[in-house]
């Protein structure tokens, strides 16, 4: 069971070494392609949301109030801007939902 874990976690370093190397190594000249560097600009972000959204839906009691905050969230993110304004917004709304489900 150990030398599985010890395996499990060399793979993990190797593939993570040589994703943020192999790049440095091949890429030796400057990126002309707009679009793969658009690309490789919105990565990042795409990432983040990609983990970021399951967990917003399914972090609540029900789908439906992780929906209502995160509905919320966009819109007031969209109107206002403020990151804590949005942040307390969308508990708000996700506690009222709980409760009105409840």
């Amino acid at each position: 069971m150990e030398n599985n874990i010890v395996i499990y976690f060399a793979v993990a370093a190797a593939t993570i070494y040589l994703i943020r190397v192999l790049p440095m190594t091949l890429i030796r000249k400057d990126i002309n392609s707009r679009f793969l560097r658009s690309f490789l600009y919105y990565v990042p972000y795409v990432t983040l949301a990609v983990m970021t959204f399951p967990a917003i839906v399914s972090a609540t009691g029900s789908p439906v109030s992780g929906w209502a905050g995160f509905i919320t969230g966009l819109v007031l993110a969209y109107v206002d801007g403020n990151l804590f304004r949005v942040a307390i917004g969308s508990c708000v709304v996700v506690y009222v939902a709980e409760l009105l489900i409840r």
